[in-house]
C-alpha cells in the first residue's frame, strides 16, 4: 500500500567554511546573557537563538503540541525592521543597526516555524520571505550572510522557508535567470572519484568539490520537498546508482545513494572536526535519515533512527533543543513514535526546554505514525507539507557555526 508524503525541507543550517557538528552542545550562559522568557533552552542563545527556537516550534507543532504564545512572540519579536532575523539580539526595544548581523539562516528557520504556528503573524513571514528573495544571489542560491558566496546548506534551508508557506515556488525566485535548483546543481560532484554523487558545501579557493554530508543531505531534502512523494515500505527501495547529474533531479538522487552508502556500515555518519572523525555526528545522522526516507531508502532510514534511538538520546540531553527537535524528525521520517523513542518521550522532554505549551494532546489525540492499510499491512501516516516544517533538511538543520564574527 502506497501513501502519498510530501517532504518540504527546512533546511540543514549552514557550515560556515567547513563541516561542523550537527549540533553541538550549548555554551553555558555567559555572565552578560540574561536567558529571555519564553525562549527554549537554558545555554547562551547568542549564537543560535532563533535557530533553536524554530526547531523547537517546528518539531512541536509536528506532534500537535500548541506551544506558548510567548514562545512564538519571542521569535517574531526577533525580526529586524528589514525583514531579516539575527542569530539572537537581547534587546529588542532597540531597532537593528548594522551591528546585528542577520543571516538567511536564522531567517529561513524563522520563515517556517512562524508559518507553521498560525496565522497572526503573517506579515513577519512575508517580510522575511520578501528580504530572502533581496539578497539571492547571480547564481540562484544565498550565502549564510546577504553577499556571501552560496552553499548548499543556505540554499537549501531557504528553499524550505519558500515552501513552508505552500504558496510559491522556487522557480519564482530568480536572479539573472538563475534558479536555487541551478545553484545546487553546481555543487553536485560527479559519478567519479571521492564522494561520487554527493553535493560539496562550497567550491574550495581552487573550485574544487569535496563531498560533504551536511549539505548533501539538505540538497536531497530542498530537491524533493517541491513534490509529493510516494515512500514504498519494506523491500521496495530506490535505485541506488549514481548516473550523470545532467538536471538537479538526477543530482538529488544522486545524493541520496551517497547517504545510503554512507550510512551502510556504521548506520551513523561521523564527525568532520579534526580529530574527532571517528566519532558519531548524531544531528548529520538525523538530518540524514529524514532524506533518506523521503528519497526512499526507507530500510537504511529505519535501520540508523534504531541506531538513535539506542546511542542518541545522551547527546540530545546535553545539547539541548534543537538537538531533541532533530530527533523527532528522524523518528518520524523513520517510522518511530517520538514519545517512545528508545525508552523516552521525546516530545515531553523538548517541551520542558521551554515555556509550559498552552495543550499537549492526549495519546489518541497525538499524530499517528503507523496506520494499517485494507490488507492490514503496516504503512507510513502522510507527514504534511512540511517534513521538517521545511526540512529542507533542506531545515537540516544540522551543523551551525557557533559564533559568527561581527
Amino acid at each position: 500500500m502506497n501513501v502519498r508524503r510530501s517532504a518540504a525541507v527546512l533546511a540543514a543550517t549552514a557550515v560556515i567554511g567547513t563541516a561542523a557538528p550537527a549540533v553541538a552542545a550549548s555554551p553555558s550562559p555567559s555572565p552578560s546573557v540574561v536567558i529571555p522568557e519564553g525562549l527554549y533552552g537554558s545555554g547562551d542563545p547568542t549564537y543560535d537563538g532563533v535557530w533553536r527556537q524554530s526547531l523547537a516550534l517546528l518539531a512541536l507543532n509536528k506532534q500537535g503540541v500548541i506551544p506558548a504564545e510567548t514562545a512564538v512572540d519571542w521569535l517574531a519579536g526577533q525580526q529586524c525592521a528589514s525583514g531579516a532575523f539575527p542569530a539572537f539580539r537581547a534587546d529588542t526595544a532597540k531597532a537593528c543597526n548594522a551591528k546585528v548581523m542577520v543571516d538567511t539562516n536564522s531567517t529561513a528557520a524563522a520563515v517556517q516555524a512562524l508559518a507553521a504556528t498560525g496565522s497572526s503573524h503573517e506579515d513577519a513571514v512575508r517580510e522575511a520571505l520578501a528580504w530572502l528573495k533581496s539578497v539571492q544571489n547571480k547564481d540562484g542560491g544565498w550565502g549564510y550572510t546577504a553577499g556571501g558566496a552560496s552553499d548548499a546548506n543556505s540554499t537549501s534551508a531557504v528553499i524550505g522557508a519558500i515552501l513552508s508557506t505552500g504558496g510559491e515556488s522556487t522557480t519564482t525566485y530568480k536572479k539573472d535567470g538563475k534558479t536555487p535548483s541551478d545553484a545546487l546543481l553546481k555543487l553536485a560532484l560527479p559519478c567519479t572519484g571521492d564522494g561520487a554523487g554527493a553535493f560539496a558545501y562550497q567550491p574550495d579557493k581552487k573550485g574544487k568539490l569535496t563531498a560533504n554530508t551536511d549539505a548533501t543531505a539538505a540538497a536531497v531534502l530542498s530537491g524533493l520537498g517541491g513534490q509529493p512523494e510516494t515512500i514504498l515500505l519494506g523491500s521496495d527501495q530506490a535505485d541506488s546508482s549514481c548516473e550523470k547529474p545532467g538536471d538537479f533531479e538526477q543530482a538529488v538522487h544522486n545524493g541520496a545513494s551517497y547517504l545510503a552508502g554512507a550510512m551502510a556500515k556504521d548506520k551513523y555518519l561521523t564527525s568532520a572536526l579534526p580529530g574527532a572523525e571517528d566519532q558519531p555526528d548524531y544531528g548529520n545522522t538525523a538530518d540524514a535519515v529524514v532524506a533518506l526516507s523521503a528519497a526512499e531508502f526507507n530500510d537504511e532510514a529505519a535501520a540508523s533512527v534504531h541506531w538513535l534511538e539506542a546511542n542518541a538520546l545522551n547527546w540530545a540531553e546535553q545539547s539541548g533543543p534543537a538537538a531533541y527537535a532533530q530527533l523527532i524528525f528522524a523518528a518520524r521520517a523513520g517510522g518511530v513514535d517520538p514519545r517512545e523513542f528508545g525508552g523516552k518521550n521525546l516530545v515531553t522532554l523538548l517541551s520542558a526546554t521551554g515555556p509550559k505549551p498552552e495543550h499537549v494532546p492526549t495519546a489518541e489525540e497525538a499524530p499517528s505514525i503507523e496506520a494499517k492499510d485494507d490488507a492490514g499491512v503496516s504503512v507510513w501516516w502522510i507527514v504534511g507539507v512540511g517534513l521538517v516544517g521545511g526540512i529542507g533538511i533542506g531545515f537540516l538543520i544540522s551543523g551551525r557555526k557557533k559564533k559568527q564574527q561581527p
